[in-house]
């Protein structure tokens, strides 16, 4: 039943290669402590007694509350599948709760740490340099994902319109808007690599292939260590920073959520707390009774 629910999840759910092979990952790994701990060969015979031991193995092991929480979300999601299809008839994961985590906010790089690398870093002209700079201008400028920036095509850039058409998680598409300050960077960036051709990646490697996730990591931890003190200095950490200062300038938390392409409001209202906190150190530093 594990390759169907997989493929349940790659033809109907549309998830990504990356979070698929996480499922299959944690279905593997729970298998293999049934067999070894019960000897039971099929994971959907598992019933919650179960299920609790390899809870109780995983805490034990040392494992982070929040990586034990996404291995129960993977086995929530299996028994939900065969419970739909009529393989069971009782979900076994219905009374398994979710461990108890420490709420974490998202790290950010500063606006004046930003703005001193956008505006005052000479990056090289050259087409590596100016691809370096377009990468950060757009994960910081649109606030994209790591996987929707190297999805991206020159096809799906519209210098008329002002945007880009973004595949986002579940392959649902959206349009964002980027800086208007970034347009002759983008023309004179297109015009120098894609020669008219539409069906070509955005953003290439040194040797002219699509760009992979470590090679863009690469570039932004690059150039991120350079401006900012934030312990992770990674392409996420952009789009958190995005989220951030929209924020902090007061967008509305709709709007912040359609450019990001969350799904609900809860994974945007994250970023709000960011926010809060920026308030809070003015009033402490302000309020003459803080």
């Amino acid at each position: 039943m594990r390759e169907s629910f997989l493929k349940y999840l790659q033809f109907e759910r549309r998830y990504s290669p990356h979070t698929i092979r996480s499922y299959s990952d944690d279905l593997v790994a729970f298998e293999a402590f049934l067999n070894s701990e019960f000897q039971t060969a099929k994971s959907e015979k598992a019933q919650t007694l179960e299920i609790r031991q390899w809870l109780f193995s995983l805490t034990s092991s040392g494992l982070a509350p929040r990586t034990v929480n996404r291995k129960l979300a993977t086995l929530r999601s299996y028994f939900k599948f065969l419970l739909r299809d009529g393989v069971i008839d009782q979900n076994p994961m219905a009374p398994i709760r979710p461990l108890k985590v420490n709420r974490r906010l998202p790290q950010f790089v500063t606006e004046n740490e930003m703005v001193r690398m956008l505006d005052q870093f000479e990056f090289d002209d050259t087409r590596e340099g100016r691809r370096d700079r377009l990468v950060m201008e757009l994960l910081y400028g649109t606030g994209i994902r790591l996987a929707e920036l190297i999805a991206l095509d020159v096809g799906d850039v519209s210098l008329t319109a002002g945007t880009l058409r973004v595949l986002g998680k579940r392959s649902k598409e959206r349009l964002i808007p980027y800086p208007s300050g970034l347009q002759p960077l983008l023309e004179k960036y297109l015009e120098q690599h894609s020669e008219g051709h539409e069906n070509v990646p955005l953003i290439v490697t040194d040797k002219g292939d699509r760009a992979y996730p470590m090679f863009i990591y690469r570039i932004v931890n690059h150039y991120l260590k350079t401006f900012t003190t934030a312990d992770k200095k990674s392409p996420h950490v952009l789009r958190h920073t995005f989220a951030t200062h929209l924020l902090n300038k007061g967008a509305e938390l709709n709007a912040v959520k359609d450019l990001l392409g969350h799904a609900n409001l809860a994974a945007t209202q994250v970023y709000t707390h960011n926010s809060i906190e920026k308030l809070k150190a003015v009033y402490e530093k302000a309020h003459p009774k803080a």
